[in-house]
């Protein structure tokens, strides 16, 4: 049986577009006869493969924009290269050392990456600032050269101001870009052709992403161009490379923040959190009692692909706990089943009388903390340890703390 499933989407900018870079349902699939699939992972290998294509291109062609190209495109693979290398993290069952599962790995992962294209884009923009800035202010370029703050040019050929935009990019890059765009509206075409077909938004914006790549391939095209055919026009190649070296700033940084957000446990969205109280209240409405339940309050965090969701119940103080378990069973069974990706759920009952709900009343006041006051706690102690630092003397303490903890069976401490 198919269960109704609602997808989950993040919205990544690229200086003027948007990617939605979403539920990796397609990719992590092992169906390999779904359709979806299938061209979900031919878009995957044909991205790897040009944006290594369009390096190499771009370093032999000595091309900056088509380098830059190549960047972005490894922008657009890191959230699916890091979903695929951890997925056998992310659906690890929890441990006791890890209570809320291994998802953040791919946050994790995604940070260590997205930092090192965010450098990347930084880094071509500098290259490219400065073929731009020996084309128009050379004197400036110069100083800066002396000062050792302009280095050598691209792959070293010659040094000194003016010596890359002599060269200029080898028209052979044209190619490269050429075929870029090609490839990438053929995948427009044929991943919106199977989107309309299953109805599904997740290959939609798929679809959306290869037709943004095949525009900044023609912006790569149109410069290397312009600089070959164009008189004294070598500049437009940096000029490219400056464009395109933007977005993967902006790229880089929108996917950096984004595992830095998750990495700080930032709550799941609005959308998200809009699911998961539709799919609890529908599944309460099956119960002869569903008028005495009130959904209160829906928070959750995102570790990895995996959602980690909280629901807060009222119901009315003569309930049992029995009842109140069978609700519970019921609830996350049902929105488990419902809302793609929620890999937990905890419920929390109260009475339905209860004040707003924010969920602030399970964290301790600082002034009832027990560390709120920086004199040494008041409690006995009970045990004693002897040490002899030279001087002679030494300090008697009974055999064991009184915190005001219970020990339980397992070895942990709770709080009384």
């Amino acid at each position: 049986m198919t269960s109704t499933t609602t997808t989950q989407t993040q919205t990544r900018g690229h200086a003027g577009h948007h990617h939605h870079h979403h539920d990796n349902t397609y990719l992590t699939s092992t169906d390999k006869t779904d359709p979806g699939v299938r061209i979900t992972r031919i878009g995957l290998y044909v991205n790897l493969g040009m944006a290594v294509g369009k390096g190499v291109g771009g370093y032999v062609f000595n091309s900056q924009a088509l380098t830059a190209d190549a960047i972005h495109s490894l922008t657009d693979l890191v959230s699916d290269i890091m979903t695929l290398a951890t997925v056998s993290w992310s659906i690890k069952t929890p441990t006791a050392r890890f209570p809320s599962g291994y998802g953040k790995v791919e946050s994790l992962g995604s940070l260590g990456v997205s930092g090192l294209l965010l450098t990347g884009g930084f880094l071509m923009g500098y290259t490219a600032l400065v073929a731009i800035c020996q084309q128009f202010f050379p004197e400036f370029a110069e100083v800066m050269h002396n000062l050792g703050l302009f280095g050598h040019d691209h792959h070293g050929h010659s040094h000194g101001p003016g010596s890359y935009l002599d060269k200029g990019p080898n028209i052979n890059a044209a190619w490269l870009a050429g075929g870029s765009i090609i490839i990438k509206e053929w995948l427009y075409r044929a991943t919106n052709k199977i989107a309309k077909e299953k109805k599904s938004s997740v290959l939609a914006s798929n679809a959306y992403h290869h037709r943004v790549d095949s525009l900044t391939a023609f912006v790569a095209l149109l410069m290397i161009g312009g600089s070959n055919l164009l008189s004294n026009a070598q500049w437009l190649d940096p000029v490219g490379g400056l464009i395109i070296s933007l977005m993967v700033v902006q790229a880089g940084w929108s996917n950096t923040k984004t595992s830095l957000l998750e990495l700080a446990d930032v709550g799941v969205d609005d959308e998200m959190r809009g699911n998961v109280r539709r799919a609890t209240t529908k599944a309460l409405g099956e119960l002869p009692s569903a008028q005495d339940i009130l959904v209160r309050s829906v928070q959750g965090v995102k570790s990895g692909q995996n959602f980690l969701m909280d629901i807060e119940l009222g119901v009315p103080s003569s309930w049992d706990m029995d009842r109140m378990r069978k609700v519970e069973d019921l609830v996350r069974a049902r929105v488990g089943a419902k809302v793609r990706g929620v890999k937990r759920v905890r419920v929390r009952f109260v009475p339905a009388e209860m004040g707003e709900p924010d969920f602030l009343d399970e964290f301790i006041a600082p002034a009832g903390s027990a560390r709120a006051s920086p004199e040494p706690e008041d409690h006995e102690h009970d045990h004693d340890h002897d040490h002899d630092n030279g001087n002679g003397h030494s300090h008697e303490h009974p055999s064991s703390y009184q915190h005001g903890h219970t020990p339980t069976s397992d070895g942990i401490n709770k709080r009384r």
